[in-house]
């Protein structure tokens, strides 16, 4: 069993690939999250962006992680940006289940030329203590492995000094 969990959500499929990438790289359970809310299609991209701005969340449907949340050493929270903010999705995820998140890294994805390291500040007002690594990748650009490269090495520093 797994200390360190990789929890995301995913609408398009590239925060998907990079949790799962990033979880094989750590031998991290994977998880996925998501609401019960239409989000295909360009109608559903815009009900995306509008839940964001307007920070609105739906409940979550079931999902099973291998032991309670407060248990792993390191949760790695992995959401697309959506209007300069974290998914309604993972907000909703952050709303009920932050308090139980003891140590957090985020893996933001994005589409825009801005890394967007504020959304940062914005999840963690969610979770008891500020998260311990993070990382903001562009997946369609030439430096996003270089990046993703460089947010396992931070990780793996990070679990090996915790021992």
């Amino acid at each position: 069993m797994s200390d360190v969990l990789c929890i995301y959500y995913s609408r398009t499929g590239n925060t998907k690939k990079a949790m799962e990438e990033i979880g094989a790289a750590l031998d991290a359970e994977v998880v996925s999250i998501r609401d019960a809310v239409e989000r295909r299609g360009f109608k559903g991209y815009l009900r995306c962006g509008m839940d964001s701005v307007r920070r609105e969340t739906e409940p979550l449907l079931h999902f099973e992680t291998d032991k309670p949340l407060e248990q792993y050493r390191l949760v790695i929270l992995g959401t697309p940006i959506w209007a300069g903010r974290c998914s309604a999705v993972m907000r909703s995820f952050l709303k009920s289940y932050g308090k139980k998140l003891n140590r957090v890294g985020y893996v933001v994805t994005r589409s825009g030329e801005g890394k967007f390291q504020e959304v940062y500040l914005q999840m963690d007002r969610y979770v008891p203590k500020p998260h311990v690594l993070a990382v903001s990748l562009r997946t369609d650009s030439v430096g996003c492995h270089f990046w993703q490269e460089e947010f396992l090495r931070q990780t793996r520093e990070y679990l090996s000094a915790k021992d």
